[in-house]
């Protein structure tokens, strides 16, 4: 062989990738260059001869420099086909998440204006249960304006579902309201008519007073007049005996009037203490009948806030327990579809593709293929 003598022979490039696809693929080339290798017989006695060893070597790593050439292109192109197929899969993935939002958008308003409705009646309905709390610090105008209010919530078919809870609701409210509007009123009546007692009792003890004042001035003066005549018809008779009986009488008569002045006064506070008796019996009856209606109120408050309360507890209790049943179905179906995923990618298969199978087999788009649960 000369020192000339060109080794680099490659595959063609339309063939390329099958030969350096298929196992020892290049060795009928590797043949080629050890064939002209084993033909050349090496001379290191002139110049000529290491020369050409020289060139055969150097002929030689072109040779491996050009076959590598070939892998390499080819190894550049098969790196852009994955780049194409990426940007061809999010191409395709955000189209149909644009599709996907199209066609999910009247689904999605309309869950809107669904959930806007369910609040708007969970939210009436929960006012009118808070119209019937905190009742017993209400006057009658603020039970009466509670009334009302609870009276302009119209039932009918615009409540939908919610028309049979809104009338329960509405039914329970009232009656605690006008219940509570009744207590009221005869409490108010009570208070009332307690107060006139007590303006009546002051107003019959004063007249009393004022009517004993009177007969005793009456009857001060009327014997006054009398002593006065009995004096004068007596005078020219007996002036010395009647001058000292008359001393003597009028010394009794202002020891009777004494004695009469006091059993008035007697009479009159005797008058005075029975009206305060009844009086004091009056507002003492009164107040035990207003301590048990307070009573009876209180009462029916406590139950019904006791009853609402065990449904508020029953109502949650199920939700949480809705609640925990969702999260443990998720968390199982999570689980199956990880082991799932696991044995595909045992079979070598890349771990997006291997959710991707399992996705799909799971939303029951493969035929006849189940996951179970």
């Amino acid at each position: 062989m000369s020192a000339s003598t060109e080794l680099a022979v490659v595959p063609p490039k339309e063939t390329a990738l099958q030969v350096f696809q298929a196992p020892n693929g290049l060795d009928p080339y590797l043949q080629k260059i050890r064939d002209e290798i084993d033909a050349f017989v090496p001379d290191t006695s002139t110049v000529k001869g290491r020369k050409a060893i020289a060139s055969i070597a150097y002929n030689v790593a072109k040779s491996k420099t050009a076959l590598d050439n070939v892998g390499k292109e080819l190894v550049a192109e098969l790196k852009e086909i994955p780049k194409k197929i990426d940007a061809e899969r999010k191409r395709m993935r955000d189209k149909l998440d644009a599709w996907q939002e199209e066609v999910r958008r009247p689904l999605t308003e309309w869950q809107a204006a669904e959930d806007a409705r369910i609040d708007r009646h969970n939210e009436a309905i929960a006012h009118m249960k808070v119209l019937a709390t905190e009742l017993g610090a209400l006057d009658a105008e603020k039970l009466q304006a509670r009334i009302t209010e609870l009276s302009a919530f119209q039932l009918g078919e615009a409540w939908e579902e919610f028309e049979a809870e809104a009338a329960r609701t509405k039914e329970s409210s009232m009656t605690a309201v006008q219940a509570a509007l009744e207590a009221r009123k005869k409490y108010d009546a009570e208070q009332a008519e307690l107060a006139r007692l007590r303006r009546e009792a002051d107003e019959r003890a004063e007249q009393d007073r004022i009517r004993a004042a009177q007969e005793a001035a009456v009857e001060l003066e009327r014997q006054r007049v009398a002593q006065e005549q009995q004096a004068e018809r007596e005078a020219a008779a007996k002036r010395e005996q009647e001058l000292k009986d008359q001393a003597a009488a009028q010394e009794r008569e202002a020891e009777n009037q004494r004695l009469q002045l006091k059993l008035q006064a007697e009479q009159a506070e005797r008058a005075r203490q029975q009206a305060e008796a009844d009086r004091i019996a009056t507002e003492q009856r009164m107040e035990q009948e207003r301590q048990a209606a307070a009573r009876r109120q209180e009462e029916a408050a406590e139950q019904a806030r006791q009853e609402e309360r065990r449904r508020a507890d029953a109502a949650a209790a199920e939700i949480v327990r809705q609640q925990q049943a969702r999260e443990r179905d998720q968390a199982h179906k999570i689980k199956i579809m990880g082991e799932a995923k696991e044995a595909l990618m045992s079979m070598n298969i890349t771990e997006e593709l291997a959710k991707a199978i399992v996705l799909k087999i799971a939303r029951r788009e493969v035929p006849n293929v189940t996951i179970n649960f």
